[in-house]
């Protein structure tokens, strides 16, 4: 059953979710701490170019199954014009300012 976005209990991560999935780049790149960073199935990745390629140019789309540590790891079906619908999980460190400095992805 899919947690609707408004219901997410961290604020930062639910701003997140609204940004990836109303495909607004402003709000996305000001959820950001400077030098935020992030992987993908285990992996670093070039935030901006993983972001764009993932995210912004094939409309990505998450749906939230379940969350936890307080709201700042999600089960989502993910989906995007690449890569159709597929189950992840999303992990998300965020500094006393609100902002995220890593987040973690990759299949769940």
């Amino acid at each position: 059953m899919t947690i609707q976005v408004a219901r997410l209990k961290d604020p930062t991560v639910r701003a997140f979710v609204s940004a990836v999935n109303a495909h607004d780049r402003d709000a996305f790149q000001a959820l950001l701490a400077p030098g935020a960073t992030m992987s993908d199935d285990g992996s670093d990745r070039d935030l901006d170019d993983w972001t764009e390629r993932e995210i912004f140019s094939t409309h990505g789309h998450m749906d939230v199954d379940n969350e936890s540590r307080g709201g700042r790891a999600l089960i989502a079906r993910y989906s995007n014009d690449t890569w159709g619908e597929m189950r992840t999980r999303w992990n998300f460190t965020v500094g006393d300012d609100g902002r995220i400095t890593r987040f973690e992805t990759g299949q769940a």
